[in-house]
């Protein structure tokens, strides 16, 4: 039974990966991916490939076309992306996404936690504003603000647990942590303050600011985050990271009555 459940185990995990591969951007530049490209981003053999990418077909978690015969993600997945409290999140935080970037004049992300990784769920840009694609990007947590945000109420156990100096050394971004002591005190900040502020940590010549965002139960669910070039926000960065605490605290109170209307 454990060697059947091991086997069933693995190639799970070889379906989660081909279905990691049709989520890059080059299956959006390219209407899809053929077998023999799929099977070179994913490691492995065209022929295992090809059958595994039939059995997911069935299943609806990929399409391909009967023309091109490219792959891409399937109509199931995203039927069930609707049900999960992401999509729940997004929902509500879209107007308040948008207020923000009006008020701030900059664009604004709704982020979340997955392992030791920032994922943006969405984004919103001022009128006038170019929109830079960020959805479903991720990034270190360590380096940015809606990470440090996200981790912020972490036991200091579990920080030290996750990351070692040497890890947070490598973390990636602009500027690295010297110690885990050094982390553990900008978090135990943070959590003091109620929200981050990142110059240049991430990437030179870019600042950013992040809030948290609270369910019913006041566990941090989502970060509020702004970001931009230093040389247009830095000298607003304070006054934006106080607008971005603002508008998440009114975000968790809607969390809390999910049935209200969104201001």
């Amino acid at each position: 039974m454990s060697s059947k459940r091991q086997t069933n185990s693995a190639g799970l995990r070889r379906d989660i990966e081909l279905l990691q591969v049709l989520g890059k951007h080059e299956v959006e530049h390219r209407s899809g991916l053929g077998v023999i490209r799929i099977a070179e981003l994913a490691g492995r053999e065209k022929t295992q490939v090809s059958r595994a990418l039939a059995t997911l077909a069935e299943q609806g978690l990929v399409d391909r076309d009967p023309r091109t015969l490219l792959y891409r993600l399937g109509w199931r997945l995203y039927s069930l992306s609707a049900q999960t409290y992401e999509a729940h999140l997004v929902s509500i935080a879209t107007p308040y996404l948008r207020r923000l970037a009006e008020l701030v004049q900059e664009t604004a992300h709704l982020c979340v936690l997955r392992q030791d990784e920032v994922l943006t769920l969405s984004t919103a840009s001022p009128a006038h504003g170019f929109r830079a694609v960020w959805e479903g990007l991720t990034s270190p947590a360590p380096s940015t603000s809606a990470g440090r945000v996200l981790l912020c109420e972490w036991e200091e156990s579990a920080v030290r647990t996750k990351w070692t100096d040497q890890e947070l050394a490598n973390a990636g971004g602009a500027r690295h942590f010297t110690s885990t002591d050094e982390f553990v005190d900008e978090l135990a900040k943070i959590k003091k303050q109620g929200y981050c502020i990142v110059d240049e940590e991430f990437e030179i010549g870019v600042v950013g600011c992040s809030a948290p965002i609270r369910d019913a139960g006041g566990r941090i669910v989502a970060a509020l985050n702004i970001g931009a070039p230093k040389a247009r926000l830095g000298a607003r960065l304070d006054q934006a990271a106080q607008i971005s605490r603002k508008i998440a605290r009114e975000m968790s109170a809607s969390l809390y009555a999910p049935h209200s209307n969104s201001r």
